[in-house]
């Protein structure tokens, strides 16, 4: 990206209020040329417009009159085959936004606008229909690939994606999408801030906040540079009306890259893997480990087996960048880290001691070790209904899972189940059973497969362990 030069937006604002001169004494006069007179975001309009879709999705859903008559009370009354106690179809439909990245007909939009959807149809900025076909979603980052398909030998517009990370507060842009269904909306403001990691809309908190106004059905669409490249698919807003406050969030670019190379790629997305667990760096833990100001991400676990633990990361350590890119926070590293391309290595700054030091590892997938051995459990015992999982580093990064990487993590938990009643969750680890430890799917069965008056079954939940006493 070329950003607009500070010396370029003096001589902008001083062309449209008409000023002239140097110095302080400045005096306003006419402007002196068409130009001046002219000055317009209309050309990057028109070149970047053209590759911003609408996106109108359809999905049917089963709707009963009333679960008053799943009750054997109003059956014994009203017969099995009543048809107010049957399931009715209920049309749902919803709008948002897309982004042409390629001529052939690929489209980035958000997962929420086309999450469930039994139809897609993509109106293109000529009001020309195409129905789409999901390609892929990522459902952490809230993004998906969508493809439609142009007359044979027609090339679609579209936007080249630009590097998000060479934007800078205060840098121009414009918001191009669908808001509230009243059709092709193009807003102009500025960056906000860089870097927003308490949005909490993803499982990556990592957004542009820009002022340009986002409202309902802007989802999916473009966030534009003054270049014509882009920088942002429009993602969230915050407000307390459902209209635009002025403070909006769009996913970067760079993430979106990594999506779409994935679909390129043909596979499906595998990202890179630290193997650490920290914390934001505060006022006082910076106090207590000697820094000169809080930041970075003090480590507080290491996987023995990860990257980060072979390239010699300890816990102590304070990671203050990689590849010279400032880390503030855990969400931030793992947006770091989740954009890296695989293969090669990366660099690490960190202090440890008060003293800073590079280290540099390799940037390689989670391994699936051990193997996952998903495992579905039943029988006359406390966790029936649960599904359970060995626990990996890809299959932690699969699911999110954000704790220690080792042990059985439950996956699923079917409702009205034994587990369910037990009160265990998707995402809790079972460290016991009876205090016995459990460290595989089949050393859980077999403790479970025992016939017993009363059960002791204890799990990690975050932070949390908690245990229960179950009658057999």
């Amino acid at each position: 990206m070329s950003p607009l030069h500070p010396l370029r937006l003096i001589l902008v604002v001083a062309a449209l209020l008409g000023f002239a001169g140097t110095g302080l004494a400045q005096q306003r006069t006419l402007p002196d040329s068409r130009q001046q007179i002219s000055l317009s975001f209309a050309p990057l309009v028109k070149q970047t417009a053209p590759a911003v879709v609408n996106i109108y999705t359809r999905r049917v859903v089963q709707q009963r009159v009333s679960p008053l008559f799943d009750d054997p009370f109003f059956q014994r009354f009203f017969g099995q085959s009543n048809p107010l106690g049957m399931p009715r179809e209920r049309v749902e439909r919803s709008l948002g936004s897309g982004v042409l990245v390629a001529a052939d007909g690929l489209i980035v939009t958000n997962d929420h606008v086309v999450k469930d959807s039994d139809q897609i149809t993509v109106v293109l900025a000529d009001r020309r229909e195409f129905e789409a076909k999901v390609v892929s979603t990522d459902s952490k980052t809230d993004l998906a690939i969508l493809r439609i398909t142009p007359p044979r030998g027609e090339k679609l517009p579209f936007l080249a994606l630009h590097d998000s990370d060479e934007l800078e507060v205060g840098d121009l842009v414009l918001a191009i999408g669908n808001p509230f269904g009243v059709g092709q909306t193009v807003t102009s403001g500025i960056v906000s801030a860089l870097a927003r990691t308490a949005v909490g809309v993803s499982d990556f908190n990592f957004f542009i906040q820009t002022d340009a106004a986002i409202n309902p059905g802007n989802s999916g669409g473009a966030l534009v540079s003054m270049d014509g490249r882009l920088v942002g698919i429009n993602s969230a807003i915050y407000s307390r009306s459902g209209g635009s406050l002025g403070i909006g969030f769009a996913i970067p670019s760079n993430m979106v890259r990594t999506v779409i190379d994935a679909v390129a790629g043909g596979g499906k997305l595998v990202r890179p893997w630290l193997g650490v667990d920290g914390q934001t760096v505060t006022a006082d833990i910076a106090s207590s480990l000697g820094l000169s100001r809080p930041a970075g991400v003090l480590v507080n676990a290491v996987d023995p087996k990860s990257p980060a633990a072979i390239a010699g990361l300890r816990v102590g350590d304070v990671i203050t960048s990689i590849n010279e890119r400032a880390v503030d926070d855990p969400e931030a590293l793992k947006f770091r880290v989740a954009t890296m391309p695989l293969g090669g290595n990366a660099a690490l700054s960190v202090i440890r001691g008060g003293k800073p030091r590079q280290i540099t590892f390799q940037v390689t997938p989670p391994p699936e070790d051990p193997p996952r051995d998903v495992t579905q459990l039943s029988g006359r015992q406390p966790l029936a209904g649960a599904t359970v999982a060995n626990l990996s580093p890809a299959l932690a990064e699969e699911i999110g899972f954000t704790g220690p990487g080792q042990g059985v993590v439950i996956l699923e938990v079917a409702r009205n189940s034994p587990a369910a009643r037990v009160g265990v969750q998707s995402g809790d680890v079972v460290l016991r059973i009876d205090e016995r430890e459990v460290g595989s799917t089949s050393q859980l069965t077999r403790l479970l497969s025992r016939t017993q008056s009363a059960w002791k079954v204890t799990v990690r939940r975050g932070d949390q362990v908690l245990t229960s006493t179950v009658a057999g």
